[in-house]
């Protein structure tokens, strides 16, 4: 039996931005990709996404105190 683990409680909703939201993230705030916090390739949640090196991962989590909370990663074979 294979557990979705996208449907875990635990873990925050991932999804991958298109090049347009990318480039607009990267804009508003004036980075670089390089400049990102990294999440690794073999993480569980991108492979269960199909992310691929490069792509912009947007992580929303829920919390009874802050309500929502974004963060964006990009996916990089090692963390440096």
């Amino acid at each position: 039996m294979k557990m979705d683990i996208l449907k875990h409680e635990l873990v925050p909703h991932h999804e991958i931005l298109t090049e347009e939201e990318a480039e607009k993230l990267l804009k508003t705030y004036n980075l670089r990709k390089e400049q990102l916090p990294r999440i690794l390739v073999d993480d569980p949640v991108v492979k269960a996404i199909k992310a691929k090196e490069g792509d912009i991962i947007k992580i929303v989590r829920r919390s009874p105190t802050a309500g929502e909370s974004v963060m964006y990663r990009v996916v990089s074979r090692e963390i440096i």
